[in-house]
């Protein structure tokens, strides 16, 4: 793999779209909302338990807005991807950062991807399958169209590579 050719670890050049900060942070209330919730409504109805129900509640609650207002804005700075000719690059995590690449020859489909969030910030998931043991590659926080446009790219690249023997 000495050649000129050779695929190397490296930061991906682009961020995800700013509005991915709104659908995280969305995700983040709607994940910490729903046990809070729970919790509340028990405590209000079981008068016995209601502090040891109302106690957890409050400890999420808050837990879940630190996290909200914290972790979107460092997954924004930290989220890169990027495709070449020869290969697709994605930087993802948080505290345990994430770098793959996926060669060109090694890539088996190609797939987008809007939830009901994402389609309320116009945005998409691109899924890039390929025969790693570590599953695929998912660019998240694209914008819808943008997304439409880099599946088809990478399909047609994919189609124009050919195969790696090794």
């Amino acid at each position: 793999m000495a050649g000129e050719n050779a695929v190397r670890l490296r930061s991906p050049e682009n961020a995800v779209d700013r509005r991915a900060v709104g659908w995280w942070r969305t995700q983040c209330l709607l994940a910490t909302a729903v046990p809070v919730t729970v919790l509340g409504v028990l405590g209000a109805l079981i008068a016995p338990a209601r502090f040891w129900l109302l106690l957890p509640a409050a400890v999420l609650a808050a837990a879940g807005l630190a996290c909200t207002a914290f972790f979107p804005a460092w997954w924004y700075r930290v989220h890169r991807w990027e495709v070449t000719d020869e290969a697709v690059y994605v930087r993802t995590g948080a505290l345990w950062q994430e770098s793959r690449i996926a060669p060109m020859s090694r890539i088996q489909t190609v797939d987008t991807v809007r939830g009901p969030l994402e389609q309320l910030f116009r945005l998409a998931t691109v899924t890039v399958t390929t025969a790693s043991s570590k599953g695929a590659l998912r660019v998240e926080g694209l914008d819808h169209e943008l997304a439409a446009d880099l599946a088809e790219r990478l399909t047609a690249l994919t189609r124009a590579t050919p195969g790696d023997a090794t």
